[in-house]
């Protein structure tokens, strides 16, 4: 995550479950840098930095990022939002939706502030829950509901393991799930690579906000450095992008 964003947003809102990420974020800002170490397993010097992040997590001077400028991974560096129009901005304030730990489900021109959290930690006072599990029953039924006042199809890329932020099975009973995979060909067999997919799940997030995507079918013209719909694997749920 970034430690500031320079992005220029028409607004910054409120997170719906900003009681909660509060909530986590004192929590956490009581652990020594070697239990954050222990906890989110990573190394001394990313620990003591979130150490860091979560003690001033409410400091005046920590002033709320929009989450669609504050990641910085690759998939986040390929929707590039600095070129967004005040229109771009509305389509995805209104049709994307971006998974946290900390944040549960959150809009693009949401405030949030620097974490860092895994799906699979047990905070203190949740009854050995982990993430997963105490956002489960919070996020399954709103997700649901906004998607349905969207038309009712998810346009789902994000990462496999965000699923397990909601009951999946009743989200793909309730919407229709359309998942693009993406793919290359090495010798004679087509293989995921991860870096890869991450771009374009990012160029593809990009697509459809500045194409004002509302149907499954207008993701069919989705090109990217080589890729393109593998037509004969392709479904109604699952789209295959091949380079």
């Amino acid at each position: 995550m970034a430690a500031r964003c320079s992005l220029r947003v028409p607004q910054v809102t409120g997170p719906r479950f900003e009681a909660e990420a509060l909530h986590h974020a004192l929590s956490l800002s009581s652990y020594t840098t070697t239990k954050l170490e222990k906890l989110l397993r990573v190394n001394a010097k990313i620990a003591a930095e979130n150490a860091l992040r979560y003690r001033d997590f409410c400091s005046e001077e920590n002033r709320p990022m929009p989450a669609i400028g504050a990641y910085t991974g690759a998939v986040f560096k390929r929707i590039a939002p600095k070129d967004f129009t005040a229109d771009d901005f509305r389509f995805a304030q209104e049709h994307l939706r971006i998974t946290s730990f900390l944040y549960g489900l959150l809009r693009p021109l949401d405030g949030i502030r620097p974490y860092r959290l895994e799906g699979d930690v047990c905070l203190p006072g949740q009854g050995g829950l982990t993430m997963f599990d105490y956002w489960r029953p919070l996020l399954t039924e709103v997700f649901i509901g906004e998607i349905k006042e969207q038309g009712g199809i998810l346009l789902n890329l994000a990462s496999a393991e965000m699923k397990n932020l909601f009951d999946w099975e009743r989200v793909e009973r309730e919407v229709q799930v359309v998942t693009p995979e993406f793919q290359v060909w090495k010798g004679d067999k087509r293989v995921t690579v991860v870096m890869y997919a991450k771009m374009c799940r990012g160029e593809m997030t990009r697509f459809f906000i500045k194409n004002r995507i509302t149907r499954p079918e207008q993701l069919r013209s989705f090109e990217w450095e080589g890729f393109a719909l593998d037509e004969e694997r392709s479904t109604d749920t699952r789209l295959w992008f091949t380079a």
